[in-house]
């Protein structure tokens, strides 16, 4: 009897040190604010989106909570302040910012491609930088790094911005006025050039070689993040990468998922598929080591942002990017 009860005793105690253990590992969930250049909802943002609700960040102890900026190079001030320890831009930001003192640097990329995508109306017979002169183009703002890489990309071909007319429009407004013919071309990401196509334009892409090679899509992290909270910097970019590695995978199933998730694109997964499937070929391709920044390319990158004045001072190359997060042993699947 009594080693009956003892039993019982035991088999209870066990049920609930097992409920405490689960409890107290559930209350360790650490709150992430990952600031995004422009609203989450974006198929841009697939492989965060994914990672969220296929439970990746949450298998990190993580409950992010992602909030719209205005642009690439806003998300860095915003971190630089300490409004965030964490958010999204594109690799050649740190280049930008750092030059002004702002603290933060690259702690993973996309992507061995670049994101920025000059697009033009087949009509309007654009078919090299050069002939955007005296044109009309959209941008999100000018306080992304898109439009840096625009600026960029005019200096490699003899143009500056004062040679063509520059528009802000917003993440919705850059592909809506160019669709409406109100401009002649877009600086642009996948996702974009998939809407004015399904608005009727017939989009011609301005080849990639005479694109600036600017950097793909990159978490970015404060310097303070960085040496402080590694393990929270590790867990969002371990995740995010396990998103970024189901679109390339099967960009179908990932339309599926992220439908799931923003339920606005419910009914249109054949035309985000096309959008990720751009993604793979142009931007996610090609890395040899998911996440990995590769400090040649990244190099390159800042040389020509120094040489042409597109940032006054030259930050060093060790203050814009770690690898420290990446782990070395994970191949392309």
């Amino acid at each position: 009897m009594l080693k009956s009860l003892y039993q019982r005793y035991s088999q209870v105690s066990a049920i609930v040190l097992g409920l405490g253990m689960a409890f107290t590992a559930q209350a360790q969930s650490t709150d992430v604010t990952y600031l995004l250049p422009a609203p989450p909802n974006s198929p841009a943002f697939a492989p965060w989106i994914i990672a969220q609700q296929k439970g990746y960040y949450a298998a990190q102890n993580l409950n992010m909570k992602f909030i719209a900026a205005k642009g690439g190079v806003d998300v860095a001030k915003q971190i630089g302040a300490g409004n965030a320890m964490l958010g999204g831009a594109l690799g050649d930001t740190p280049i930008v910012v750092r030059a002004n003192g702002i603290p933060v640097r690259a702690v993973a990329v996309l992507g061995a491609g670049g994101v920025t995508m000059i697009a033009t109306n087949a009509k309007a017979n654009i078919n090299s930088i050069s002939d955007l002169k005296g044109k009309t183009l959209t941008v999100m703002s000018y306080s992304d790094t898109t439009y840096y890489a625009l600026l960029a990309s005019l200096r490699k071909a003899g143009l500056n911005k004062t040679d063509v007319n520059i528009q802000a429009a917003g993440p919705s407004g850059v592909w809506q006025l160019f669709s409406a013919g109100k401009s002649e071309a877009m600086a642009s990401v996948p996702d974009w050039v998939i809407n004015a196509e399904e608005a009727g334009v017939n989009v011609h892409l301005i080849p990639q070689a005479q694109i600036f090679e600017s950097m793909a899509q990159a978490i970015i992290a404060s310097d303070d993040a960085i040496k402080n909270h590694p393990e929270i910097v590790r867990g969002v970019v371990q995740a995010t990468l396990q998103g970024m590695q189901d679109i390339i995978n099967d960009p179908k199933a990932a339309a599926e998922t992220f439908a799931k998730a923003v339920p606005a694109y419910a009914g249109k997964e054949a035309s985000l598929e096309r959008v990720l499937k751009l993604y793979v070929e142009h931007v996610y391709a090609n890395q040899a080591v998911p996440g990995r920044i590769d400090p040649s390319r990244l190099e390159a990158v800042r040389q020509f942002y120094v040489s042409e004045g597109i940032v006054a001072k030259q930050p060093k190359l060790d203050d814009l990017y770690t690898n420290q997060f990446i782990a070395p042993q994970t191949p392309v699947q």
